[in-house]
């Protein structure tokens, strides 16, 4: 399988230089499951044959390291879980505001955030609506499928909310809310965060005389973009239908089809028309594609709301499901179910004589490599 290493080895030099959380994810992917990083030296307890087996970079943009953090996340997660419908919901930035991301994405991805649970939130304390507290995980994801920038947030959304008096209020509508009432207050808080932020001095690197209310007031007459998927209802189903958003980055390696001296091509699907289909793009413009989507450093990317909040999940978490058995009572509890330890590495079977299994002998010390 092509590696996303070999694209960043191979391409790197033709970018501009690189802002230093940029070229610390590059050096990180290079380096992953190399010497560089170190590891333990194996042998096989048969034949006696001997391999290396390096360290992980484990960062958060390397395809290599995500697989286990994501089985990790989905051990955790599936403890709060509770016994009611969920839904899908995926709130999109306009693409007119892509130049503001690349000037200040916290900024603008915070606001992203914020925005969408400041609607969500709203709608749910509605009386007319829930009457209460929702509970959401909002997933950020910035690109497409062709590694354009795409901005967009996935929430996965409990059906229902809990109310003061500790009474569960089960959604009403198959979408939990109408799409053209959260579309627009959507719009209307994130642009008003939005020029919030620029009055109070955070947007510096947007320069242009008027930009801001130009901008901002051509934004409020257009629709916005907010998709809704149908209900989910088992347990593992939902967290495994997260869980393959929680983890994912801008390309897979398995996407990868080749590389050339001067182009990389990959596998992408066209939502237009639902076919799967190959693009070749320049090798420098596909890093500089995979590489605008390295978040800022220390970034959360996955955030919990509501009585799904880290500060107060522990004690709200069993009050909901509490509330969700007297209003149902036929639907099955949940029960918590604790993460799992990680087994112990204790070796793995030998690839030459496929009886025996190698085992640690010693450690290897990171060594240092030169790429060219």
């Amino acid at each position: 399988m092509l590696r996303l290493a070999e694209v960043v080895q191979r391409f790197q030099s033709h970018l501009p230089p690189l802002p230093p959380p940029v070229n610390k994810v590059c050096q990180q992917l290079l380096a992953c499951r190399t010497a560089a990083l170190g590891g333990f030296q194996l042998r096989c307890g048969e034949c006696g044959e001997e391999v290396p087996l390096y360290h992980a970079c484990r960062n958060r943009h390397c395809p290599r390291c995500q697989q286990q953090a994501s089985e990790q996340w989905q051990q955790r997660e599936l403890a709060n879980v509770v016994p009611a419908p969920y839904f899908h919901l995926v709130f999109t930035l306009p693409h007119e505001l892509n130049g503001w991301v690349r000037l200040h994405p916290a900024v603008v991805y915070h606001a992203l955030f914020r925005s969408v649970w400041d609607t969500l939130n709203t709608l749910g304390h509605d009386p007319k609506r829930l009457n209460g507290q929702l509970g959401m995980t909002a997933v950020l994801h910035t690109w497409g499928q062709n590694l354009s920038q795409h901005v967009h947030l996935h929430c996965l959304i409990p059906g229902g909310a809990l109310d003061a008096a500790q009474q569960w209020h089960p959604a009403k509508s198959t979408y939990l809310f109408p799409i053209r009432v959260l579309s627009r207050l959507f719009r209307g808080k994130l642009v008003s965060r939005l020029r919030e932020a620029a009055e109070d001095g955070q947007l510096p690197r947007v320069t242009h005389p008027g930009e801001v209310k130009q901008l901002l007031g051509q934004l409020m007459r257009k629709d916005w973009v907010v998709y809704a998927k149908p209900c989910l209802h088992k347990a593992e189903t939902v967290v495994k239908y997260l869980a393959r958003y929680t983890r994912k980055i801008a390309i897979s390696e398995s996407r990868l089809l080749g590389i050339t001296d001067e182009t990389v091509s990959f596998r992408y699907h066209d939502y237009r028309d639902g076919q799967q289909k190959v693009m070749t793009l320049a090798g420098d413009e596909f890093l500089r594609r995979f590489l605008q989507h390295v978040l800022p450093a220390g970034f959360l990317r996955i955030r919990h709301y509501g009585w799904l909040a880290n500060a107060c999940r522990k004690t709200r978490l069993p009050q909901v499901r509490e509330a969700i058995a007297r209003y149902a009572p036929t639907l099955p509890m949940v029960a918590d179910k604790p993460m799992e330890a990680i087994a112990r590495f204790d070796g793995i079977p030998c690839p030459c004589c496929k009886t025996g299994m190698m085992r640690v002998r010693y450690p290897l010390p990171p060594q240092r490599l030169e790429y060219g």
